[in-house]
């Protein structure tokens, strides 16, 4: 069994076991860096809901919440760390000097919006709170940002784990489809904050 499968049946255990409890844990858990894909916690909990254990709006509201819990985890690493405490200690909690680089960049292109739009984008979601923190980005905005791009992104992984039902797992098949329309949303995004700047400094 692979590292990936190892933790993914994990993560099917505890919410198995402990329902929204299991949810918000490893919601938490992923977005303060640890390697647990919101992509099985979210669907599983989908399945749980088609089972009649939860409900969509609960695991939805549960996810997010615990999404916002670790994110504001990370953010204060980022605050009270910075930069050179990531990078010396960050490989022990699979913190690599590329997933920092990465958000980093995200963060300083796009600013403040960066931590809504990266909520949708597998690899950057999980780390961008650490380069929030950094740049002491105000908590309260950070806090909106992070729950208001948490929710759809819980709601909509949730909703098609519903749809699949006893199937859910074949969710990794449809990865590339999920990809695709979240790639097309965050363009569309990233041409709407380009808009606004260039409509901002012209003013």
């Amino acid at each position: 069994m692979g590292i990936v499968e190892f933790v993914s049946q994990l993560t099917i255990d505890l919410i198995h076991y402990f329902g929204y409890l299991g949810v918000f844990i490893a919601m938490t858990l992923e977005s303060a860096c640890i390697p647990i894909p919101s992509e099985v916690i979210m669907p599983f909990a989908g399945f749980s809901v088609s089972e009649g254990e939860m409900t969509l709006w609960g695991i939805t509201i549960v996810g997010a919440l615990g999404n916002l819990t670790g994110s504001l985890m990370a953010y204060y690493v980022g605050l009270k760390g910075g930069r050179p405490l990531l990078e010396k200690y960050g490989k022990y909690i699979f913190i690599s000097y590329n997933s920092l680089d990465r958000a980093d960049r995200w963060f300083e292109k796009y600013g403040h919006e960066a931590v809504f739009i990266s909520r949708f984008l597998p690899g950057i979601r999980t780390f961008i709170s650490l380069p929030a923190g950094i740049a002491e980005m105000d908590i309260k905005k950070f806090s909106i940002y992070t729950l208001a791009g948490s929710l759809p992104w819980a709601f909509v992984l949730g909703y098609i784990g519903v749809l699949l039902g006893p199937k859910w797992d074949t969710i990794k098949s449809y990865f590339h489809i999920l990809d695709i329309i979240v790639i097309i949303g965050v363009i569309a995004g990233i041409i709407y904050l380009v808009y606004k700047y260039k409509t901002r400094s012209q003013i």
